[in-house]
């Protein structure tokens, strides 16, 4: 199966009966990422997580009184 990394625009080979392109296929939003740029991605992620400014923001639902 051929993947695209949309950061980088390289094509890479995945072997059709790995578990990654039974995703890919099943889950048409999930990206694929080159090694190299899931790597990059990582390493920056974990710099700005040791800055102890890094936030993730939950999204805030309502609670529905009838629902309980």
């Amino acid at each position: 199966m051929d993947v695209k990394c949309p950061i980088c625009d390289t094509i890479n080979q995945i072997d059709n009966n790995s578990i990654l392109a039974k995703h890919m296929l099943n889950r048409r939003k999930h990206l694929y990422l080159c090694p190299t740029c899931d790597e990059r991605i990582a390493v920056k992620t974990k710099a700005r997580h040791a800055t102890g400014k890094f936030r993730l923001y939950q999204e805030k639902k309502e609670v529905d009184p009838y629902l309980q």
